[in-house]
């Protein structure tokens, strides 16, 4: 079955430079932390020899898997730089999680700042230290799952504070955001404000909730410890109050570990499963900065009804949120259960139909330009479409969702135009 378009078929980077060019100022506010921007501009002195965790352009390089189970379930992963200096992610995708539970699964993405070091390692050793707890089982009741999961988070940050001090490890920390597939039930786990949901029936039926200073609770754990919640941060600087590593913050050594400023414990919930499930979303705060819970539930699941590659619509979804400002690290993966949407006819019908009409639309655009004498522009394009009330685009990525097909068609339409202007070859002046 043909499947909808694909973005690797179509040149972004000339759009990208475009943009850059129209945004610098726009960036650059952003880069330098929003309202200090003009602060810090009376003040480039003072920056001098301060590496930017940003770069000029973003690197748009994509990192992708995909796999499956026996227990039937697929899944798919990408993750991208973005525009930030270094790639902090990492994850673990282990459809089958051990060979004594091949029915059970485990996915996580680790979101790291102030380095990687903590990431990778929870990347290739949590779940080996969930394990170790000895309750995950598959006789196991969910509560006995659930508090083995927290153990072992619990375990390995106490491991990792160790070794940290002995082997000099960077002041990296790394929140986490997983999902465990039983048979029967969808284990939820967070610490951070990385995020899991999960799609029932074309509806957001769960998601975890992000672990931010200014939450009361923790809050209050934070004031406990000695600590203060400034700039809705900790102690103004940490953005987020549950993570692994970040042991600067864990030095109170009368108060246990969930007693720390920053706590490792993890919230687990179980959810039991349906035939009605379609898919899990496991993803970072880069993607979550950009779209919101349902938005994304709905694009995907429009995008699972016209693509059969399920690391396309992993792509499309970090390109979108590049498009809608994400400025950082952006991973995610997308796993489909039994009752996950599929392409149909119907549905690339009137996929076709939406690029015909897209193309009809920039056709009428540039034909307006041309009218004016004015130079096609492309960004001017994509704001003139951004205005217009276009039927059928992608739920929860709209037109900017579209931005390779609009691009194929300006890049089409304009290449045709310079071909049908006759050519000046200053044989009037020559006449004379």
């Amino acid at each position: 079955m043909r499947t909808a378009r694909r973005a690797s078929t179509v040149e972004v980077p000339s759009f990208l430079r475009q943009l850059v060019r129209e945004t610098e100022k726009l960036v650059t506010f952003f880069f330098k932390g929003g309202q200090r921007a003009a602060e810090d501009e009376d003040n480039d002195d003072d920056e001098e020899g301060m590496p930017s965790p940003y770069l000029e352009r973003p690197s748009l390089t994509k990192n992708t898997a995909e796999g499956s189970s026996d227990s039937g379930l697929t899944y798919a992963l990408a993750g991208m730089q973005g525009w930030r200096a270094h790639m902090e992610d990492a994850h673990t995708c282990m459809p089958e999680m051990s060979s004594q539970m091949p029915d059970w699964s485990y996915f996580a993405v680790l979101d790291g700042h102030a380095g990687s070091t903590v990431a990778q390692y929870c990347s290739r050793h949590l779940l080996d230290y969930i394990l170790a707890t000895g309750a995950i089982k598959t006789d196991a009741n969910p509560e006995q799952v659930k508090e083995g999961i927290r153990q072992g988070f619990l375990d390995i940050d106490q491991h990792m504070h160790t070794v940290s001090r002995t082997q000099n490890w960077d002041r990296s920390g790394s929140t986490a955001a997983a999902v465990m597939i039983s048979p029967r039930h969808v284990y939820f786990i967070n610490c951070g404000d990385s995020r899991a949901l999960l799609c029932r029936d074309s509806k957001v039926v769960f998601y975890t909730e992000d672990h931010k200073p200014c939450n009361p609770r923790e809050k209050e754990r934070i004031q406990n410890a000695g600590g203060s919640v400034t700039l809705q941060r900790v102690n103004g600087s940490l953005a987020v109050s549950r993570a692994l590593g970040d042991f600067n913050f864990k030095e109170v050594e009368w108060r246990t570990q969930t007693e720390q400023l920053v706590s490792p414990e993890p919230e687990v919930y179980e959810l039991e499963r349906s035939a009605e499930d379609q898919f899990l979303v496991v993803a970072c705060d880069g993607v979550w900065d950009a779209i919101g819970n349902e938005d994304l539930c709905a694009f995907v699941h429009n995008r699972l009804q016209v693509c059969d590659d399920l690391r396309e619509v992993c792509t499309q979804v970090v390109d979108l949120c590049l498009y809608k400002g994400s400025l950082d690290n952006m991973s995610i993966i997308i796993i489909c259960l039994p009752g996950a949407p599929q392409p149909s006819p119907e549905a690339l019908q009137q996929e076709a139909e939406l690029e015909q009409l897209i193309e009809v639309k920039v056709a009428e655009i540039l034909q307006i330009l041309q009218s004016r004498d004015k130079e096609p522009d492309l960004l001017y394009v994509l704001r003139f479409l951004a205005t217009e009330d276009i039927p059928g685009l992608p739920p929860g990525g709209g037109i900017i969702s579209k931005r390779d097909c609009v691009i194929a068609a300006y890049q089409k339409l304009t290449a045709e135009y310079r071909q049908a202007e006759p050519m000046d070859t200053g044989g009037s002046e020559d006449s004379n």
